[in-house]
């Protein structure tokens, strides 16, 4: 194909140089992630487990232990396949509910380690990339938003047509998302990336924890339903193999992660999170090549 044909212009990338528009860029992030799957849902969240308990059992030299920008960046790495699948349907709508989630995940932080509502008393042991403040992280929606939206993603494609009703809906969303946190909280206690006051009754998390998680979770919900069209979203999500690797991501990382320190009930709710995953075809990548869509 020549460069009339796919539209590049000539540059530093040689035959596969600049894109010059939206669409151009979208289709080569997509072919990015589609090349490198395993890569991304699977070597990143084993090296990042690995790298981490390493980091928590005081194996690594002071430089590489912990070390922030290396937990932000194999985050952003892991978030690709849900950044390059959602990335085609984000118009102004779906910007400003982004924005406005954005201001409010920054405030619900800051409100949360100030005043311990609503999640309970805590504090960050770890800083994870630069902090806004000095309190929380400025990355904070590289982290929260995609622990939600994967959730909501896998809802829309475990329930199909029953997704269309609403309370069906948030209160799905709003129950996977507490099964996310019951896998990340106890994970991210044993590794001291955030601490609570006085401990608490789950693997140090305190059940406080879970009724902020469901307020967070049902505010984000209805920031998605509002910002995205949903059907655009369940047709990109049918013909876009790899946006639930961020998800896949998730369960290797820290189903590992909390097999390691004996946390065993969140290790169960991370294999069924992934039996949910391979329910719906998701698990369905080779090593080294990309993957058609499944027909569906």
């Amino acid at each position: 194909m020549n460069n009339d044909d796919n539209h590049y212009e000539t540059g530093a990338f040689g035959d596969r140089s600049l894109p010059r528009s939206r669409a151009e860029f979208e289709s080569a992030f997509d072919e990015l992630v589609r090349e490198n799957r395993f890569t991304i849902a699977v070597v990143f969240p084993v090296v990042g487990a690995v790298v981490l308990v390493a980091s928590a059992e005081a194996l690594l030299p002071e430089p590489l232990s912990f070390n922030p920008w290396l937990v932000l960046l194999g985050t952003l790495v892991m978030r690709l396949p849900l950044i390059a699948g959602v990335a085609p349907l984000v118009d102004r709508r779906a910007a400003l509910g982004i924005g406005l989630l954005t201001i409010y995940a920054y405030g619900i932080e800051l409100l949360g380690v100030i005043t311990g509502f609503p999640y309970g008393a805590f504090e960050y042991g770890i800083d994870l990339g630069p902090m806004l403040f000095g309190l929380v992280p400025v990355g904070l929606p590289v982290f929260f938003f995609p622990l939600v939206l994967n959730a909501y993603l896998l809802v829309l494609l475990l329930l199909d047509e029953r997704a269309a009703s609403a309370p069906i809906r948030l209160l799905s969303v709003i129950g996977t998302v507490l099964a996310v946190d019951l896998v990340l909280d106890p994970g991210a206690v044993a590794l001291t990336f955030w601490t609570y006051d006085g401990g608490g009754a789950f693997y140090g998390v305190p059940w406080s924890n879970y009724a902020g998680w469901v307020l967070s979770a049902t505010v984000a919900v209805l920031a998605f339903d509002l910002s995205f069209d949903r059907d655009a979203l369940t047709n990109r999500l049918d013909g876009t193999e790899f946006m639930l690797d961020d998800l896949v991501s998730f369960v290797v990382l820290w189903g590992s992660i909390n097999a390691y320190f004996g946390n065993w009930i969140p290790v169960l709710v991370a294999a069924a999170l992934g039996a949910g995953l391979l329910y719906t075809d998701r698990f369905d990548f080779a090593v080294g090549t990309g993957v058609p869509p499944a027909d569906r």
